[in-house]
């Protein structure tokens, strides 16, 4: 692919004979520009395919292919140094006897201390200073900085050599709340603003959706789907998915007389299922509550988060149910309620498997 800057190819690592695989035969390919987020559980394999991206590891097989030039293959082994990428970690990784200038400039070396080449690296690194809003900031130490503003140096000094390839592994894990919601999209903006492509490694998965333009979910060393966060959000392909990356309500449902029969509703469906029994996925912002004193659902609990409300039902199966609704929807705990939910909205899977059918047809859940 001619607009590629990354391609896996069966890529595959295990740390001894006996150990099961950290990465198993993965497949990928990013186009130039793009920012791939990366997202699983810990211990899924992110981190080690970032490594082998960066030669940290070898794989036992595979070939790594980076601006069309293979970098990691049967006969090719190039070392990080050579890869041309830039890396931003979760400890930043900064010299802390150099001010944040120097760090910066430290890793455009190979532009020399003297003469006009020093004055371009000097130049080079106070352009990507002011890129990220720390020129003012220049002659201070890291120990002089905010978490955010020392992660803000560590992707200075990412970008100044103009690298092919950005990775980030969990570069906000160690921030706060509101430095991390403001720094993701800080960092996607410049990012943008310079062309570079990026992977994006995150257990967030609000993170990963929010910085992403591609998603690859990860399990068990594979790689379960990768899309756009649109599509694995709205139509993801497995149960992990779902319930990974949307937090979705699962339903227990049962196919007979041409509907699905659950505790919160029946649905008639179009067309025929592949399997009679399975759950219903429904998100829980795509479940509408209605006062209902005789109903068998029952609001156990109401959390209040600004801009909506979280509820937590409980059917008579003693099953939790979350719904979250805008915040004109205020409803007390220990009432009875009916649900909700447009057709369109709602996916099966059947049971005891990891792959979906095609969302049936449904009509509204009432119940």
């Amino acid at each position: 692919m001619t607009d590629s800057i990354l391609e896996l190819h069966n890529l595959a690592k295990r740390y001894s004979d006996r150990a099961p695989y950290a990465v198993q035969f993965v497949n990928l390919v990013l186009n130039r520009g793009d920012i791939l987020g990366l997202l699983g559980p810990s211990g899924c394999g992110k981190t080690t395919l970032l490594r082998l991206i960066a030669g940290f590891e070898h794989p036992q097989t595979g070939t790594i292919m980076l601006a069309q030039q293979e970098v990691c293959g049967p006969t090719c082994w190039l070392p990080p140094e050579k890869r041309d990428i830039g890396g931003v970690f979760q400890d930043y990784a900064l010299f802390p006897h150099l001010t944040g200038f120097k760090n910066v400039a430290f890793g455009l070396k190979h532009l020399g201390q003297k003469g006009e080449r020093a004055d371009q690296r000097k130049h080079r690194a106070r352009e990507v200073l002011e890129l990220v809003g720390l020129l003012k900031f220049e002659h201070r130490y890291p120990h002089e900085l905010s978490g955010g503003q020392q992660q803000r140096v560590a992707l200075a000094r990412a970008l100044a050599p103009q690298p092919s390839l950005i990775l980030l592994d969990e570069p906000f894990s160690n921030l706060d709340v509101q430095v991390r919601l403001h720094l993701r999209q800080e960092v996607r903006s410049i990012l943008k603003a310079v062309g570079a492509s990026g992977i994006f490694v995150t257990l967030d998965q609000e993170e990963a959706l929010a910085i992403s333009d591609c998603l690859a979910v990860m399990r068990e060393g594979c790689i379960e789907q990768v899309d756009t966060p649109e599509i694995v959000y709205r139509q993801p392909q497995s149960r992990f998915v779902a319930e990974f990356v949307t937090k979705a309500n699962f339903i227990p449902a049962r196919y007979q007389g041409k509907e699905w029969h659950t505790e919160v509703g029946s649905f008639s469906v179009v067309g025929s299922p592949l399997a009679t029994r399975g759950e219903l996925m429904i998100r829980q912002e795509d479940l509408q509550l209605y006062a209902n004193d005789g109903a068998a659902l029952m609001i156990r609990d109401r959390h209040f988060l600004g801009r909506e409300y979280k509820y937590c039902l409980q059917t008579p199966s003693k099953q939790m149910l979350y719904v979250r609704t805008p915040i004109h929807t205020r409803l007390s705990v220990g009432s009875g309620v009916r649900v909700e939910a447009a057709a369109e909205q709602i996916q099966f899977f059947p049971e005891q498997s990891n792959t979906s059918t095609h969302p049936e047809v449904a009509e509204p859940i009432s119940a």
